[in-house]
């Protein structure tokens, strides 16, 4: 059996650069560091220069000599939408409707679609469009950084990968600001994101329930979801949030809520819910 394929997987959706160099099922070594002020805001990359300089020096820090970058990016520079056409759509029919539904500045905005399903009854498609100049910002970093950028790719990509559970809501309270990212039959439906305080407390159930349940009822508007109230949310963090923080905020979201399973294949050592994003990306299939 040939070896697990060694990846390094870069995380520049958030103010913090996380990078995991390694092989699912093989071993692995991470690392974080921060970016100077300014130059990462809200998930975007406004100076390519400075975030390439630091992931330069975490990479040395880590003694990580791989080139070849996965590289992921916040939800803030793009769109998507998951699209149910008829089963007979054809390409230029699926190009016509994502040209419809993403209907932004073609000069700005670069537009990708994908088939991930077909069958007698539709055709799902997951389309994306992303703004060319932040996306361009943060390959040039990992450029900066000495590295290609062979891929780059949403965060909620990545996070739907990673979570085992079909059909849920993960909840990031690691990045700032705060993520949702809602998951439906293993793939991204929703992002969200919103600004709290982790330190509240037993006062912090409140501050989370509002944007898990605008979410949900977002989803529920929609057709054919499969999203109910059996479906789990997960809690991405260093540690769970506190009993009573729990056991509150699944009554007022009328939802299980747990902490996020970790991951098959990887180090008991290594802090999965850091390196959530990079994880995800070391799972991509196809380069």
């Amino acid at each position: 059996m040939p070896a697990p394929e060694s990846r390094l997987a870069v995380d520049l959706s958030g103010g913090l650069i996380r990078v995991v160099d390694g092989a699912m099922g093989g071993p692995m070594r991470s690392g974080s560091a921060g970016t100077p002020p300014g130059a990462v805001v809200d998930g975007r990359v406004q100076d390519s220069t400075a975030v390439g300089l630091a992931l330069k020096q975490l990479l040395a820090r880590n003694e990580i000599l791989e080139t070849r970058a996965f590289v992921a990016v916040s939800d803030a520079v793009a769109a998507f939408r998951v699209l149910k056409l008829p089963p007979a759509a054809t390409k230029a029919e699926i190009d016509s409707t994502v040209s419809r539904e993403l209907n932004l500045d073609p000069t700005r905005m670069a537009t990708r679609w994908v088939e991930v399903r077909r069958t007698p009854a539709l055709c799902e498609v997951y389309a994306t469009t992303w703004d060319r100049a932040l996306v361009k910002n943060a390959a040039e970093a990992a450029r900066i950084a000495g590295l290609d950028p062979v891929v780059v790719e949403l965060k909620s990509a990545c996070v739907a990968r990673l979570v085992a559970e079909p059909t849920c809501v993960v909840l990031d309270t690691l990045s700032v600001p705060m993520e949702v990212f809602l998951i439906a039959s293993g793939i991204p439906q929703v992002w969200h994101c919103f600004h709290a305080d982790a330190s509240l407390g037993n006062d912090l159930a409140p501050v989370l329930a509002g944007p898990l349940r605008s979410v949900m009822r977002f989803n529920r508007r929609r057709r054919d979801t499969e999203f109910g109230h059996q479906s789990p949310v997960f809690i991405v963090g260093e540690q769970m949030l506190p009993t009573q923080v729990v056991a509150n905020l699944a009554q007022m979201i009328d939802h299980p809520v747990l902490e996020l399973p970790m991951p098959a294949r990887i180090p008991p050592e290594l802090r999965y819910a850091t390196y959530i994003t990079c994880l995800g990306l070391m799972m991509r299939r196809s380069k």
